[in-house]
């Protein structure tokens, strides 16, 4: 392969590491033509991109980014392929499904939230990994919950209860 093709291979890499928040590092070597062709159906309905990449070019282009990719390094062996999106579990539900009994893609790894996950035996963790946004969500959740049980008591028994509730709070602090 010739430099600039090379060049211009490892700037498309980088270019996808940027766009997308998540990535995995998966094995879809055992699928045959009519399986890759489904699997690339799925993955283009879910909105996941899935690429094949050499892994050496895989390994430059993380290493040109501002991001620690480190870790990933050692699962960069054999046929590799990547899987980009920005739902952080969409590629792992979307690989269980796509299974079914099969152990066919096999997760090598994956970099999301900022956190590197080495093996497919973490799959099940993958696909209940909440994004910090459905985090952060449940967190103002449950600091709202107090409150608004607070303002509902206040609501619904508005007068003596309002006099009781002011008193206990006041006998407290």
């Amino acid at each position: 392969m010739k430099k600039e093709l090379k060049s211009e291979i490892i700037d498309s890499i980088v270019q996808d590491l940027k766009m997308y928040k998540y990535m995995y590092v998966t094995d879809i070597s055992g699928l045959n033509v009519e399986q890759t062709n489904a699997l690339r159906r799925l993955c283009f309905k879910r909105e996941v991109k899935l690429k094949v990449v050499k892994n050496t070019l895989l390994k430059r282009a993380m290493e040109s980014l501002n991001v620690d990719y480190s870790e990933l390094f050692p699962v960069l062996h054999g046929s590799t392929s990547i899987m980009l999106c920005n739902t952080g579990s969409a590629p792992a539900k979307l690989i269980k499904e796509f299974r079914g009994k099969k152990s066919i893609p096999d997760v090598k790894g994956a970099f999301v939230e900022d956190v590197t996950f080495v093996g497919d035996n973490l799959i099940e963790t993958l696909i209940n990994l909440k994004s910090k946004e459905q985090l952060l969500g449940d967190i103002i959740h449950m600091l709202q919950s107090p409150a608004k049980n607070v303002i509902s008591a206040l609501q619904a028994n508005s007068g003596q209860k309002i006099a009781g509730i002011v008193k206990t709070l006041s006998e407290k602090n």
